[in-house]
């Protein structure tokens, strides 16, 4: 560690902790081959737990240099950047001291991101969506989600449903419930998943009636795997039950 707020320091950092045993099976796991979500992605082989301990020392570091870890064609440099913006995000966001000029900021980078295709994995979307869009959104007018899930990307589709994760734990499931009617259709593993995640905690964390509510509207039309993650708390017989709708 050489004290510096820089992307290469960070790079250093990970190639330290690379095992080419790991990259292997994280690019079988993440699906890197030809015609699949994640094809041509790069990996070194750190692990995420490696990663977030890679770049605690890294608090502070100017957002240029973030950006350089997010345009990087290795997936752990890019999951590195995000870790760290969500920690410039969540002092950004204290209750005492909040800084709006730096969220927005922020935000901004983010979105550009998301947008040129640098936020494009299960993984990378799932650890930064709620954390850095979700406090921005939790209190402002939320048309941009629904820009996202209209997008031809199947990441900022994943991104607009995960974001509102941080609405869920807030006890707000509204936004969720309309994101999911919109892209009951989206026919994506990866979107089918993550609905019927974001509807499974609405029935753990705020209402088991809202969750049951969508059901009795929406199951038949649901698909094998969203209908699978969303009834998973349920119990045996209101799972037989809404699966008999399909």
């Amino acid at each position: 560690m050489t004290g510096e707020l820089t992307a290469a320091a960070v790079r250093a950092e990970l190639a330290k902790v690379a095992d080419a045993g790991d990259a292997v099976h994280l690019q079988r796991f993440f699906k890197t081959g030809p015609g699949e979500y994640g094809e041509g992605d790069v990996f070194i082989g750190v692990r995420v737990p490696k990663t977030r301990a890679a770049v605690k020392p890294f608090a502070g570091m100017p957002l240029a240099q973030i950006d350089l870890l997010l345009d990087s064609a290795v997936h752990e440099h890019r999951l590195a950047g995000l870790v760290i913006l969500n920690g410039e995000m969540a002092r950004a966001t204290r209750k005492r001291g909040a800084d709006v000029a730096a969220q927005q900021r922020i935000v901004e980078l983010y979105l550009a991101a998301v947008r040129r295709g640098r936020v494009n994995n299960w993984d990378l979307v799932d650890a930064s969506a709620e954390f850095i869009l979700g406090p921005w959104l939790l209190e402002r007018p939320r048309g941009l989600l629904f820009e996202l899930a209209g997008a031809d990307s199947l990441w900022e589709r994943r991104v607009a449903l995960l974001t509102t994760f941080a609405f869920i734990k807030a006890g707000d499931t509204g936004t969720t419930v309309e994101l999911c009617e919109r892209l009951l259709g989206d026919e994506r593993d990866l979107i089918q998943k993550a609905l019927g995640w974001m509807l499974r905690e609405i029935g753990k964390r705020v209402d088991p009636a809202i969750l049951t509510g969508f059901l009795d509207s929406h199951a038949p039309a649901m698909g094998r795997t969203a209908l699978s993650y969303a009834t998973e708390h349920l119990t045996s017989e209101q799972r037989t039950h809404y699966r008999s709708l399909r």
